[in-house]
């Protein structure tokens, strides 16, 4: 297990436990997080499940792939230099106590 915390735009955060290997989209909606809808199922087809890193934590997710950095170019709230899409993140100890900015 890992943990991952969601932050809101206000300032307040969701902290969960997330088994390893789960996608950061399916843990946001198994724990009801406002704004992850991912709507393709993870398929990088909506961007919907758009996120950014919050790099104060110390972790770095990772440059995003090819396809996935097309989508990010579509997102609704604006592309940020670290923005990923949830679904493309995958639960792992190098994630743990990982902050995700939730785009509005």
């Amino acid at each position: 297990m890992i943990t991952v915390y969601w932050v809101y735009p206000d300032g307040s955060e969701h902290k969960a436990s997330v088994e390893e290997g789960v996608n950061l989209m399916e843990a946001a909606m198994a724990n009801d997080i406002e704004s992850i809808y991912g709507e393709c199922g993870g398929s990088m087809a909506c961007a919907t499940c758009h996120v950014e890193v919050d790099e104060s934590c110390g972790i770095k997710a990772g440059e995003p792939f090819a396809m996935e950095n097309e989508m990010l170019d579509m997102v609704e709230s604006g592309r940020t230099p670290t923005s990923r899409l949830s679904c493309q993140l995958v639960a792992s100890p190098e994630l743990d106590g990982i902050r995700l900015k939730v785009a509005w």
